[in-house]
């Protein structure tokens, strides 16, 4: 039996070698992959049979999943109905919109009102709100609805309005929401919710969907107000329910012409979890009356998506600023072609400020993160350490462009999450973000470059090995 097990063994790590070599697509990541095969006797090629390969390769995946998420794009453009040109003030506005209409095929909107709620009780206060005066239908998903107060009050609520006539429509991720299911998710089924995973973990299809998680936090209201963000559907948002405390992070209030933007993305998504007829009339994509005089832009991105959008458009973001970049993330993993930006610009004498929190959820990406940030304090690069959890994803450059959602700064927000951000064009709103992370800022720890570079042997010894597996956090 031993014998047996020692040739599938080496078998499976052969495969596993080849598959590396001949579909590698990036060195590091594929080295990364080496070592975990080679260091991990039967975990290593587990773990990469079921992380590592790239099924999009593969004509079968190819054509089941991604191929028919792309004919959707190309077959419902929103740039078809795009009717109003918007006017940018700034060459670095018109330039990064541009770049975010041809890779997402989602325009810029003017006329809308947007609104930055800091935190879980703000953001839940307006969305509750919001909820109450729905007139038609509530359409939402969530990387993370998990059972506790929180979904319990959104059932109350969706029980009420399902009895006056409302629709409503749950999608959710199946691995971030892994306790939402059985007698939790009957619950909601029972009073009338349509509710649908996407990309379900079962057996058949395990091996092509669990890599690739919908990471979007999306909430839309009759189709003329919607949210979105870093906020997921848990009580950790709240109320301490483990050592990090409560959890902060940054979510916005959309109202206006962007609205049809989040709503398609959502419209999207639920046609491939439910398999229903398409919500593409005019019942739930209005035509919105101007709400403010906020500029607006989605940022959509996935696996199936034919650009990095997410990663284009920050490191579009950093090569524009010209005074100074402010980015707040949990989970700052970043490749080399984004460090390298950050380099660039703080070596150009732009001002780079970054937060990261000192506490993490993951011992793993906390020693991931600090193994990225000595070269960038020895460029001058200046990085502040939050005392407690921030799940907040954001960069704001020169005071004039603030980005808000779902999107970190790691490989897989990069390449494989189905990702949303707020692209925000206002000064005054940029002001007010500013001011809080500025804020936020004074109650950090600076670190200083010298003492961070005589740190432990022990500390960097953790994040190198660390940071070899980064590529597959």
């Amino acid at each position: 039996m031993s014998t047996f097990l020692w040739v599938l063994y080496l078998g499976v790590t052969l495969w596993s070698l080849i598959s590396i070599i001949l579909h590698g697509s990036r060195p590091t990541k594929s080295l990364s992959w080496l070592l975990a095969i080679l260091l991990l006797p039967f975990a290593g090629p587990l773990l990469y049979y079921l992380f590592g390969v790239n099924r999009r390769k593969f004509k079968f995946f190819r054509l089941r999943q991604t191929e028919k998420r792309k004919l959707y794009d190309e077959t419902y453009k929103e740039l078809q109905s795009q009717k109003t040109k918007v006017e940018f003030e700034s060459m670095k506005e018109r330039k990064l919109a541009e770049l975010i209409r041809n890779n997402t095929l989602l325009a810029p909107y003017d006329g809308n009102r947007a609104t930055v709620l800091n935190g879980g009780k703000e953001t839940f206060e307006s969305i509750f709100e919001a909820l109450e005066k729905v007139e038609k239908f509530i359409h939402l998903q969530y990387y993370i609805f998990s059972e506790g107060e929180l979904t319990a009050r959104f059932r109350e609520i969706f029980k009420r309005k399902l009895a006056e006539g409302v629709e409503v429509r749950l999608i959710y991720d199946s691995f971030g929401s892994f306790s939402f299911r059985g007698k939790t998710i009957k619950r909601f089924k029972d009073i009338g919710v349509k509710a649908f995973p996407m990309m379900p973990i079962r057996f058949g299809n395990l091996l092509f969907t669990l890599n690739y998680r919908n990471h979007r936090k999306i909430l839309i209201i009759d189709g003329k107000v919607g949210f979105t963000g870093g906020v997921n559907v848990s009580d950790k948002y709240i109320k301490p329910i483990s050592d990090l405390g409560v959890w902060e992070d940054l979510h916005v209030k959309l109202e206006g012409p962007v609205v049809n933007s989040l709503h398609r993305i959502f419209i999207k998504d639920y046609h491939f979890a439910s398999k229903e007829e398409l919500l593409l009339t005019e019942k739930y994509i209005p035509q919105i009356n101007p709400a403010g005089n906020h500029k607006v832009q989605i940022v959509a991105a996935g696996p199936d998506s034919k650009q990095p959008a997410i990663m284009q458009q920050y490191i579009s973001m950093i090569g524009l600023a010209e005074k100074r970049i402010c980015i707040a993330n949990p989970y700052f993993i970043p490749g080399t072609a984004v460090l390298q930006a950050i380099k660039i610009a703080a070596l150009s004498g732009t001002e780079v400020r970054l937060i990261i929190p000192e506490k993490s959820d993951s011992r793993m990406a906390k020693f991931s993160m600090f193994s990225r940030l000595e070269p960038l304090l020895e460029v001058g690069v200046k990085i502040y350490l939050r005392p407690d959890f921030s799940h907040s994803k954001m960069i704001l450059i020169d005071g004039e462009i603030a980005s808000i959602g779902s999107g970190n700064f790691d490989y897989r927000s990069f390449e494989h999450n189905f990702e949303t951000n707020a692209l925000l064009y206002d000064i005054g709103l940029t002001k007010q973000i500013q001011e809080e992370f500025d804020k936020v800022r004074e109650t950090c720890k600076c670190l200083d470059y010298e003492s961070f570079k005589n740190r432990s042997v022990g500390q960097k010894l953790m994040e190198g090995l660390a940071k070899f597996f980064s590529p597959l956090l």
